[in-house]
């Protein structure tokens, strides 16, 4: 907070300079705590859609749970087995997460 402190201080002396000073500065406490993060989850989603591969068990956009059962790397898609003998079609980026190992297992 002495970093807030001392630019509210500068700011009220009223020159151009400080309130420079204090825009980069809200700038680069966005970037660290908002845009930065964010990068980085995205990333990670994107590391993780890349590894898929048949087998893996993984949650949708949508909220279902399901299998992998074949990867289509041509038109981008995989097919997810739901349930015992239902498989659906589902766009690779539409994959958030895997699901945690006691979900998969029914437990």
């Amino acid at each position: 907070m002495s970093l807030l402190t001392v630019l509210l201080q500068a700011q009220s002396g009223g020159s151009g300079m400080s309130m420079i000073i204090m825009m980069v500065a809200i700038f680069a406490i966005m970037y660290f705590f908002m845009i930065r993060p964010q990068n980085k989850k995205q990333k990670e989603i994107q590391k993780f859609r890349n590894s898929i591969t048949p087998g893996t068990d993984v949650v949708t956009a949508g909220g279902i749970y399901g299998k992998v059962k074949e990867v289509n790397e041509a038109d981008n898609t995989l097919m997810v087995e739901i349930a015992s003998g239902v498989k659906i079609k589902i766009a690779r980026t539409s994959v958030y997460q895997g699901v945690p190992s006691e979900m998969a297992s029914g437990k």
